[in-house]
Protein backbone atom coordinates (compact mmCIF):
# COMPACT_ATOMS: atom_id res chain seq x y z
CA UNK A 1 0.00 0.00 0.00
CA UNK A 2 0.94 3.60 -0.60
CA UNK A 3 0.22 4.11 3.18
CA UNK A 4 3.29 1.70 4.49
CA UNK A 5 5.77 3.86 1.34
CA UNK A 6 4.67 6.50 4.00
CA UNK A 7 5.67 5.01 6.78
CA UNK A 8 8.87 3.73 5.17
CA UNK A 9 10.25 7.39 3.78
CA UNK A 10 9.39 9.05 6.97
CA UNK A 11 11.55 6.43 9.06
CA UNK A 12 14.27 7.32 6.04
CA UNK A 13 13.95 10.93 6.82
CA UNK A 14 11.87 12.48 9.44
CA UNK A 15 12.13 16.06 9.18
CA UNK A 16 10.96 16.22 5.37
CA UNK A 17 7.95 13.78 5.20
CA UNK A 18 5.66 14.82 6.64
CA UNK A 19 3.12 12.76 9.71
CA UNK A 20 1.09 10.11 8.03
CA UNK A 21 -2.55 10.34 8.49
CA UNK A 22 -5.16 7.44 8.96
CA UNK A 23 -8.85 8.72 9.33
CA UNK A 24 -11.49 7.10 10.75
CA UNK A 25 -14.75 6.94 9.81
CA UNK A 26 -17.82 4.92 11.44
CA UNK A 27 -19.99 4.46 14.31
CA UNK A 28 -19.78 3.85 18.05
CA UNK A 29 -17.79 1.53 18.07
CA UNK A 30 -15.33 3.29 15.98
CA UNK A 31 -15.57 6.09 18.56
CA UNK A 32 -15.04 3.79 21.22
CA UNK A 33 -18.42 3.01 23.21
CA UNK A 34 -18.86 0.61 25.71
CA UNK A 35 -21.71 -0.24 28.40
CA UNK A 36 -24.94 1.36 28.60
CA UNK A 37 -26.95 2.24 31.50
CA UNK A 38 -30.16 4.90 32.43
CA UNK A 39 -29.91 7.86 33.79
CA UNK A 40 -32.99 9.17 34.67
CA UNK A 41 -34.93 7.92 32.08
CA UNK A 42 -32.30 8.42 29.10
CA UNK A 43 -30.17 5.59 27.60
CA UNK A 44 -26.52 6.68 28.05
CA UNK A 45 -23.00 5.15 27.18
CA UNK A 46 -19.79 4.94 28.42
CA UNK A 47 -17.49 7.00 25.64
CA UNK A 48 -14.08 5.35 25.92
CA UNK A 49 -12.17 6.88 23.01
CA UNK A 50 -8.68 5.88 24.39
CA UNK A 51 -9.43 2.27 24.08
CA UNK A 52 -11.00 2.35 20.28
CA UNK A 53 -9.19 0.18 17.43
CA UNK A 54 -7.91 3.41 15.80
CA UNK A 55 -6.04 4.44 19.21
CA UNK A 56 -4.69 0.52 18.81
CA UNK A 57 -3.23 0.60 15.73
CA UNK A 58 -1.58 3.73 16.73
CA UNK A 59 0.40 2.07 19.34
CA UNK A 60 0.82 -1.21 16.74
CA UNK A 61 2.54 1.05 14.22
CA UNK A 62 4.17 3.08 16.40
CA UNK A 63 5.97 -0.14 17.71
CA UNK A 64 6.81 -1.42 14.35
CA UNK A 65 7.62 2.22 12.91
CA UNK A 66 9.19 3.65 16.06
CA UNK A 67 10.50 6.39 14.01
CA UNK A 68 7.69 7.27 11.78
CA UNK A 69 5.27 8.71 14.20
CA UNK A 70 1.34 8.43 12.82
CA UNK A 71 -1.39 10.93 13.28
CA UNK A 72 -4.70 9.28 14.13
CA UNK A 73 -8.23 11.47 13.66
CA UNK A 74 -11.26 9.54 14.64
CA UNK A 75 -14.43 10.13 12.73
CA UNK A 76 -16.69 7.38 14.73
CA UNK A 77 -19.69 8.86 15.63
CA UNK A 78 -22.17 6.99 18.03
CA UNK A 79 -25.33 6.37 16.24
CA UNK A 80 -23.48 6.71 12.74
CA UNK A 81 -24.31 5.22 9.43
CA UNK A 82 -23.16 4.96 5.80
CA UNK A 83 -25.28 7.15 4.69
CA UNK A 84 -24.36 9.26 7.57
CA UNK A 85 -21.05 9.19 6.52
CA UNK A 86 -21.68 10.60 2.69
CA UNK A 87 -23.28 13.41 4.62
CA UNK A 88 -20.34 14.35 6.37
CA UNK A 89 -17.30 12.66 4.41
CA UNK A 90 -16.48 16.07 3.56
CA UNK A 91 -16.36 18.30 6.59
CA UNK A 92 -14.82 15.56 8.50
CA UNK A 93 -12.78 13.37 5.77
CA UNK A 94 -11.31 16.09 3.25
CA UNK A 95 -10.84 18.60 6.59
CA UNK A 96 -7.97 16.83 7.99
CA UNK A 97 -6.13 15.44 4.10
CA UNK A 98 -5.31 11.93 5.35
CA UNK A 99 -3.07 9.33 3.85
CA UNK A 100 -5.45 6.76 4.47
CA UNK A 101 -9.42 6.09 5.25
CA UNK A 102 -10.56 3.70 7.34
CA UNK A 103 -14.39 3.11 6.82
CA UNK A 104 -16.86 0.85 9.01
CA UNK A 105 -20.07 1.19 8.97
CA UNK A 106 -22.88 -1.42 8.49
CA UNK A 107 -24.54 -1.91 12.60
CA UNK A 108 -26.84 1.41 12.27
CA UNK A 109 -27.43 1.03 8.23
CA UNK A 110 -29.14 -2.52 8.84
CA UNK A 111 -31.97 -0.71 11.28
CA UNK A 112 -33.57 -0.66 7.49
CA UNK A 113 -33.42 -4.67 7.61
CA UNK A 114 -34.17 -6.24 4.66
CA UNK A 115 -35.31 -2.58 3.03
CA UNK A 116 -32.29 -0.84 3.92
CA UNK A 117 -29.41 -2.45 1.64
CA UNK A 118 -30.10 -0.76 -1.42
CA UNK A 119 -29.28 2.39 0.31
CA UNK A 120 -26.04 0.86 2.45
CA UNK A 121 -25.01 -0.35 -1.37
CA UNK A 122 -25.19 2.93 -2.30
CA UNK A 123 -23.88 4.80 0.53
CA UNK A 124 -20.40 2.86 0.57
CA UNK A 125 -20.24 3.00 -2.82
CA UNK A 126 -20.54 6.73 -2.61
CA UNK A 127 -17.33 6.93 -0.23
CA UNK A 128 -15.59 5.19 -2.03
CA UNK A 129 -15.98 7.23 -4.97
CA UNK A 130 -15.42 10.05 -3.02
CA UNK A 131 -12.38 8.76 -0.93
CA UNK A 132 -10.87 7.47 -4.79
CA UNK A 133 -11.83 10.88 -6.31
CA UNK A 134 -9.95 12.55 -3.55
CA UNK A 135 -6.83 10.36 -3.95
CA UNK A 136 -7.64 8.90 -0.54
CA UNK A 137 -6.45 5.33 -0.14
CA UNK A 138 -9.08 3.69 1.52
CA UNK A 139 -9.72 0.28 3.22
CA UNK A 140 -13.39 -1.21 4.35
CA UNK A 141 -13.48 -2.77 7.63
CA UNK A 142 -16.36 -5.27 8.35
CA UNK A 143 -17.73 -4.70 12.22
CA UNK A 144 -18.65 -7.31 14.52
CA UNK A 145 -21.41 -9.31 15.22
CA UNK A 146 -24.41 -8.17 16.87
CA UNK A 147 -25.62 -10.31 20.17
CA UNK A 148 -27.13 -14.20 18.98
CA UNK A 149 -29.51 -13.50 22.54
CA UNK A 150 -30.50 -11.56 24.83
CA UNK A 151 -28.23 -11.61 27.79
CA UNK A 152 -30.07 -12.58 31.25
CA UNK A 153 -27.99 -9.57 32.86
CA UNK A 154 -29.87 -7.09 31.01
CA UNK A 155 -32.15 -6.37 33.68
CA UNK A 156 -33.70 -3.30 31.44
CA UNK A 157 -36.73 -3.95 29.90
CA UNK A 158 -35.92 -2.11 27.33
CA UNK A 159 -32.56 -3.24 26.74
CA UNK A 160 -33.23 -6.86 26.38
CA UNK A 161 -36.63 -5.78 23.73
CA UNK A 162 -33.06 -4.26 22.07
CA UNK A 163 -31.31 -6.96 22.61
CA UNK A 164 -33.89 -9.46 21.15
CA UNK A 165 -34.40 -7.15 18.25
CA UNK A 166 -30.69 -7.54 17.09
CA UNK A 167 -30.64 -11.33 17.86
CA UNK A 168 -33.05 -11.66 15.42
CA UNK A 169 -31.18 -9.00 13.12
CA UNK A 170 -28.06 -11.72 14.02
CA UNK A 171 -29.40 -14.74 13.42
CA UNK A 172 -31.91 -14.61 10.38
CA UNK A 173 -29.12 -13.72 8.45
CA UNK A 174 -30.40 -10.32 7.76
CA UNK A 175 -27.21 -9.06 9.01
CA UNK A 176 -24.96 -11.26 7.13
CA UNK A 177 -26.90 -9.97 4.29
CA UNK A 178 -25.58 -6.52 4.73
CA UNK A 179 -21.92 -7.46 5.49
CA UNK A 180 -22.05 -9.80 1.93
CA UNK A 181 -23.59 -6.41 -0.38
CA UNK A 182 -20.18 -4.75 1.60
CA UNK A 183 -18.20 -6.96 0.23
CA UNK A 184 -19.67 -6.73 -3.16
CA UNK A 185 -18.91 -3.47 -3.12
CA UNK A 186 -15.82 -3.47 -2.05
CA UNK A 187 -14.91 -6.09 -4.84
CA UNK A 188 -16.51 -3.44 -7.79
CA UNK A 189 -15.01 -0.94 -6.61
CA UNK A 190 -11.61 -2.49 -6.01
CA UNK A 191 -11.68 -1.27 -2.25
CA UNK A 192 -9.29 -3.35 0.25
CA UNK A 193 -11.33 -5.18 2.89
CA UNK A 194 -10.50 -5.97 6.24
CA UNK A 195 -13.16 -8.69 6.97
CA UNK A 196 -13.12 -8.77 10.95
CA UNK A 197 -16.98 -9.82 10.90
CA UNK A 198 -16.04 -13.11 8.98
CA UNK A 199 -13.47 -13.78 12.05
CA UNK A 200 -16.65 -13.49 14.30
CA UNK A 201 -18.59 -15.56 12.73
CA UNK A 202 -15.79 -18.30 12.14
CA UNK A 203 -15.28 -17.73 16.49
CA UNK A 204 -19.35 -18.28 16.65
CA UNK A 205 -19.24 -21.30 14.47
CA UNK A 206 -16.37 -22.43 16.62
CA UNK A 207 -18.10 -22.11 19.97
CA UNK A 208 -17.10 -19.01 21.31
CA UNK A 209 -19.93 -17.20 23.14
CA UNK A 210 -19.43 -14.34 20.75
CA UNK A 211 -22.25 -12.40 22.57
CA UNK A 212 -20.26 -12.23 25.88
CA UNK A 213 -17.44 -10.33 24.21
CA UNK A 214 -20.05 -7.58 23.82
CA UNK A 215 -19.70 -5.14 26.24
CA UNK A 216 -23.21 -3.89 26.26
CA UNK A 217 -24.36 -7.01 25.65
CA UNK A 218 -25.72 -5.90 21.79
CA UNK A 219 -23.34 -4.27 20.16
CA UNK A 220 -20.18 -2.53 21.54
CA UNK A 221 -17.42 -5.07 21.39
CA UNK A 222 -15.52 -5.29 24.88
CA UNK A 223 -12.19 -3.36 25.05
CA UNK A 224 -9.94 -5.97 24.59
CA UNK A 225 -11.64 -7.27 21.30
CA UNK A 226 -10.32 -3.84 19.91
CA UNK A 227 -7.73 -5.51 19.59
CA UNK A 228 -8.79 -8.04 17.13
CA UNK A 229 -9.98 -4.90 14.88
CA UNK A 230 -6.23 -3.17 15.25
CA UNK A 231 -4.23 -6.13 14.23
CA UNK A 232 -6.11 -7.54 11.57
CA UNK A 233 -6.50 -3.40 9.76
CA UNK A 234 -2.83 -3.53 10.80
CA UNK A 235 -1.89 -6.70 9.06
CA UNK A 236 -4.11 -5.60 6.20
CA UNK A 237 -2.30 -2.19 5.75
CA UNK A 238 1.19 -4.65 5.72
CA UNK A 239 -0.79 -7.01 3.20
CA UNK A 240 0.68 -9.80 6.11
CA UNK A 241 -1.90 -11.85 4.55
Amino acid sequence: MKFVERLKQKTENNPDNRTPVIAFLGDSVTQGCFEVYRDNGRIRTVFDSGEAYSEKVKKILGMLYPEAPVSVVNFGINGGSATEGVERFRRDVLSCNPDLLVVCFGLNDSNGEENGVSAYRTALTTIFLKAKQAGIETIFMTPNMFNTYANQYLVDESFQSIAEMFATRQNSGVFDVYMETAREVCKEQNIKICDCYAIWKQMYLNGVDTTALLSNGMNHPIRPMHYLFAWELVSTILELK
